[in-house]
């Protein structure tokens, strides 16, 4: 039997998440392949990082149908979310005693999976990288930026990029793949200490603090010509006054809402006329749709541009089980800088 920590839903998130709507315990967790239906699909893991994102909030509410992989999450539940880990037990083929995993996870030391063919993914090119980037930037916030950037805002040399939560998991990898191609970037954040992160270690061209000023003065002081892409991080307001700021055939990616996954009542969009004056594309997407091919080459290149210094990954790491709470409420403060990760056992990785 293992000691097992877990971080448990005590009640149901109502508004913005709160420490209080989590409790911390202790059980004893058995090493012993369960005898059912999932036994020759067992996988045993020890978990060493977990990933603070935000959609989490989503499955922490009452709701009837699931979320992507994820189902619901009911009080007095182990709350569940992206991580990495090593296996330790398996009767599964295609993962192994010691082989490394990142996927779909438990917030706790040790998780049972019953289908890893599903939820996990076997870390075959591990190098020199520090195991905890498959919570970020070689995981699903890295696929997320890729894919979003690639298949749906279509770049071309020279275009102007918007970025909202350019310093966040996704928005500050999404601004060094816009200055590959060759785009002029501009982003936004909270803080000015985010400002100064984007303009000086990311390459921005430009950037500024959506907190200070008028944000309509805002966009239309840092884009005179108007905006060819905007890769949407927060949606809302801010989404609403981009739209008369795009230029004709822009292209819009929906990536995150964050600005409305907790409000009661989510804020309408006025500015919908925009989209047909402007000959507008927007869409949303989930990463991993048929675009499994794709995760592989991105991995392979982006392991390549970290490895030559060419791609810079802003980690911003909470050491402890325990700290998970807090560093997941914190990400909807603007507390994090870069991507959130929860460092369990360092150790091991």
């Amino acid at each position: 039997m293992l000691s097992n920590k877990q971080i448990v839903l005590k009640n149901y998130i109502q508004g913005c998440p709160k420490e209080s709507d989590f409790e911390l315990r202790t059980t004893s967790l058995s090493t012993e392949i369960p005898q059912n239906n999932g036994s020759k699909n067992a996988v045993l893991l020890k978990n060493l990082y977990l990933a603070c994102d935000p959609y989490v909030c989503h499955i922490l509410r009452p709701r009837t149908k699931s979320l992507f992989v994820f189902s619901p999450v009911i009080p007095g539940s182990v709350v569940r979310g992206y991580g990495v880990g090593k296996v330790i037990k398996s009767s599964y083929d295609g993962l192994k005693e010691g082989d490394y995993v990142w996927g779909v996870t438990g917030w706790e030391n040790y998780s049972w999976n019953f289908d890893p063919q599903k939820l996990l993914n076997k870390i075959h090119n591990y190098t020199q990288l520090p195991l905890s980037y498959y919570a970020g930037i070689l995981g699903m916030p890295g696929a997320a930026a890729y894919m979003g950037w690639n298949e749906i805002c279509s770049p071309k040399r020279g275009e102007i990029v918007y970025i909202s939560s350019a310093a966040g998991g996704v928005g500050h990898l999404v601004g060094q793949f816009a200055k590959m191609m060759g785009c002029y970037v501009v982003g936004s954040a909270s803080t000015n200490e985010k400002v100064d992160l984007l303009k000086t270690k990311l390459g921005f061209d430009d950037a500024f603090n959506y907190k200070e000023g008028d944000l309509r003065s805002n966009l239309e002081k840092y884009f005179p010509k108007g905006i060819d892409i905007y890769f949407d991080n927060v949606g809302g307001q801010m989404l609403d006054e981009v739209l008369p700021q795009m230029n004709i055939h822009g292209r819009i990616a929906v990536s995150g809402l964050i600005s409305q996954y907790n409000l009661d009542e989510p804020q309408g969009i006025c500015n919908m006329f925009s989209l047909i004056e402007k000959r507008l594309t927007v869409r949303g997407f989930v990463e991993f749709d048929g675009h499994e091919q794709m995760y592989t080459q991105y991995v392979e290149w982006a392991v390549k541009m970290l490895e030559e210094k060419k791609l810079t990954y802003v980690e911003d790491a909470s050491l402890g089980l325990e700290s998970a709470t807090s560093a997941f409420v914190g990400i909807f403060c603007g507390r994090n800088i870069g991507k959130q990760i929860v460092v369990i056992d360092a150790a091991e990785g």
